[in-house]
């Protein structure tokens, strides 16, 4: 025990900060006495006296730093210790006390996981669990409960409602909005917080954890950077499965795995020029999983080729709808995984597909990640990119400058398109180191012979600034979120009746 709630009980209730704001407001006073009653020399030894005072008393001790909130963490380094510390906080809390508790997840953790290895992963940890204790009171709980994941929980009190818990969503999320530096260079990550408000009689901490994944699962789905409040009525669709298993997928994945539709269109004319193909998963539950959950199942059990033939077809069939309602839409993006790429009869298969719903070659977008590519790819990799090339499929290179691919892989390999990551497109209106990110890498493309798609536009301003710096194609959730197919059709109506419609120029009558 300290040797302030030894000697002073009735400290140990009061917050640091509540120690120091009274120690600041006595100072004044007590000085004044002191000098009336002792002189200068009193003064003096008041001096010396008072740092002493102020270490007993605990005013060195720091409530907002990494290494108080590292110590409370490594008490409740399990989520069976995390669970004890919650009910512990809603047992001593106010009868008429709320409690909030949030689930932070960094957008694309998967890929953001993937890019910054162990190291460079530990190192943004560190930091971003150094900002969230920044905003965060001394019993407020912070806690890492998975890679770039977060459980908050913030102490009950009678002034916590709603609108304070959004609020307090809104601050941690513009922690994640602020750049970190990753050698050297500006990592731009957004994030998405689900949360549920709670009120005497409190349920079970497991209850509540529960409530918030559910909230973070929808917030994910409608992401990104979405906030969403845990609700009853949406409870069992976006609740997180305590694991994911293959028999989940309704024992058919044929009819689990369901291909939505993310619009892309041109900075030059507005149009819609395609649509890229994004993988969806139902459970026998109706809980909606995310990619990064199902997709190591799906490795695990050989099964990534069978996910490709299935986006392939239904993106196909996609096309053939589009088509026969007449709506123009020119290609459809397929991501291609490394597996994929590895088949000997990858050529045949597509070419087998696209006779078999008369599609054009060049309408089918072959996406490819850089990392994929990148250095020495496999013979078979570069053959059956190359021959997918010259059968007319468009060839983009997805992620591009996340990887290590360079001047010469370019050169060497058919690509046609360079899709630009999120994290150089995030902020490009605001930044403008972003912005000469951007400018190089189109500058570099135009002199290549390439076209560019930036991905993850989020804002009318850095759809603009995009367009002014010479970025011909646009994707991303400020544009439109990914859809099943049957409401890609009255979208792109609406898209297109929106686009016939043309500002009036002209003189006022007088």
């Amino acid at each position: 025990m300290s040797a302030t709630n030894l000697k002073f009980p009735f400290l140990n209730s009061m917050s640091r900060f509540a120690r120091r704001s009274l120690a600041i407001t006595l100072l004044p006073a007590g000085s004044w006495a002191i000098y009336q009653m002792f002189g200068e020399n009193g003064l003096i030894a008041i001096a010396v006296a008072l740092p002493l005072l102020w270490a007993l008393f605990g005013g060195f001790e720091q409530t907002e730093t990494l290494d108080d909130v590292s110590k409370e963490n490594q008490q409740i380094a399990q989520a069976d210790q995390l669970e004890n510390r919650i009910n512990d906080m809603l047992f001593a809390a106010a009868p008429d006390a709320r409690l909030a508790l949030f689930c932070l997840e960094l957008d694309s953790a998967a890929d953001v996981t993937r890019r910054l290895g162990e190291a460079g992963l530990n190192s943004i940890q560190d930091r971003l669990q150094m900002r969230y204790a920044s905003c965060l009171r001394n019993r407020d709980i912070v806690f890492r409960s998975g890679p770039l994941h977060w459980t908050i929980v913030a102490t009950p009190s009678s002034k916590l409602n709603l609108e304070v818990a959004i609020a307090q969503a809104n601050r941690l999320q513009n922690i994640a909005d602020e750049p970190l530096l990753v050698d050297e260079d500006r990592l731009y990550l957004s994030s998405s917080v689900g949360f549920t408000v709670a009120q005497k009689p409190f349920k079970g901490a497991h209850v509540l954890l529960s409530q918030a994944q559910s909230a973070l699962s929808e917030a994910i789905l409608n992401g990104p950077n979405s906030i969403r409040a845990y609700t009853p009525s949406k409870a069992n669709k976006f609740a997180k499965a305590p694991s994911f298993h293959l028999q989940d997928l309704n024992g058919d994945i044929d009819t689990s795995l369901v291909a939505w539709f993310l619009p892309q269109i041109s900075t030059d004319t507005g149009e819609i020029t395609g649509f890229e193909a994004l993988a969806r998963w139902q459970d026998n539950n109706g809980h909606i999983h995310s990619p990064a959950t199902v997709l190591p199942v799906l490795e695990q059990h050989g099964l990534m080729e069978r996910l490709t033939d299935l986006i392939l077809t239904q993106s196909l069939k996609a096309l053939h709808t589009w088509d026969a309602h007449d709506l123009k839409i020119d290609t459809i993006g397929v991501n291609f995984s490394q597996t994929d790429l590895e088949n000997p009869k990858l050529y045949e298969k597509i070419a087998w597909d696209l006779d078999r719903f008369e599609i054009e070659p060049n309408r089918l977008c072959v996406e490819v990640l850089e990392s994929v590519i990148a250095g020495d790819a496999d013979d078979v990799i570069v053959r059956n990119v190359t021959r997918l090339a010259e059968m007319g499929c468009q060839i983009d290179l997805d992620d591009f400058g996340t990887g290590h691919s360079s001047i010469s892989t370019l050169r060497r390999l058919p690509v046609h398109r360079l899709k630009i990551d999120r994290s150089f497109v995030a902020k490009a209106d605001l930044d403008s180191e972003q912005q000469k990110m951007v400018a190089t890498i189109l500058m570099m493309a135009e002199r290549l012979d390439l076209a560019c798609l930036a991905e993850g536009v989020e804002t009318l301003g850095e759809q603009s600034i995009l367009a002014q710096l010479g970025c011909r194609y646009v994707q991303g959730y400020g544009i439109a979120k990914p859809m099943p197919l049957d409401q890609t059709l009255d979208w792109i109506e609406g898209f297109q009746d929106r686009q016939l419609i043309a500002p009036e120029i002209g003189r006022k009558n007088s």
